[in-house]
């Protein structure tokens, strides 16, 4: 299953698949045609029609028989997140912040009803998982998307579940909408939200809103193997170090000019 489903109502499809196979290439790292054709259900001359494309606009380069992302990504992705004032105000916290649990912490906003990965730094005993920065992902079955849907009028709530439903990730991710909203409820409650291995097998993660003067910015979060996070202790622990980190971002976004 993939986090960048394909609609059906784009203008331009080709650009669609072009951006599509773009991002599933930065999930795989570098990837080669056959497996592309055979992920997508594009046929060979397809795929390598827009891998070419791209290559020679730069934004992918040929290693071999595979491709992975261009450089010119990079002056485009530092541009976009240099507009984004949040991105300016979080980083150091969450630098700090990762650097304190030694976990993995992140920073997601929402756009569009999906959650996009702004920053992520690695503390020293961080575990590898699929994320990056620019990865898209379902709201319901992650604890920053979670934290963002809580503070998401509940009408809104409701049009993104419609649009995009609520898959299942694994056998923990939440597939029922009532069951959702009253989730959605209790971390409205405690304005900390868990996600218990409900995207990745092994993984969980706590996140806590980052609200300034009632708007909702974003969320962070810190995430870890299962095995870590299964002391009540430790996770009240991370919950405070979040919220006191949010905290922080949301005084320093409110006094930015």
């Amino acid at each position: 299953m993939t986090d960048t489903p394909l609609e059906a109502d784009v203008p331009i499809r080709a650009t669609q698949r072009s951006m599509a196979i773009v991002e599933e290439i930065m999930r795989r790292e570098r990837a080669g045609v056959t497996e592309l054709a055979e992920y997508f259900g594009f046929s060979k001359s397809t795929i390598h029609d827009h891998l070419t494309t791209l290559v020679r606009l730069k934004y992918l380069r040929r290693e071999g028989d595979e491709y992975a992302v261009g450089l010119r990504f990079l002056s485009l992705g530092g541009h976009a997140r240099q507009l984004e004032e949040l991105y300016e105000i979080a980083k150091p916290e969450i630098d700090d912040l990762a650097a304190e649990t030694g976990e993995a912490a992140k920073l997601v906003v929402e756009d569009a009803g999906r959650g996009i990965y702004l920053y992520q730094a690695r503390g020293g005993q961080a575990v590898q998982t699929d994320s990056h920065v620019g990865m898209r992902v379902y709201l319901h079955s992650c604890a920053t998307g979670k934290a963002m849907l809580a503070y998401i009028p509940r009408e809104r709530v409701r049009e993104i579940v419609d649009e995009y439903g609520l898959p299942e990730w694994t056998e923990h991710t939440i597939t029922d909408e009532g069951e959702l909203y009253e989730e959605l409820d209790a971390i409205r409650d405690r304005k900390i939200a868990i996600d218990d291995e409900e995207r990745i097998r092994g993984l969980r993660c706590v996140a806590t809103p980052i609200i300034r003067d009632d708007e909702l910015l974003g969320a962070i979060s810190i995430s870890g193997p299962t095995k870590r996070f299964d002391n009540d202790e430790y996770v009240d622990e991370i919950s405070d170090l979040i919220r006191n980190t949010a905290r922080v971002i949301e005084i320093n976004a409110k006094y930015t000019t």
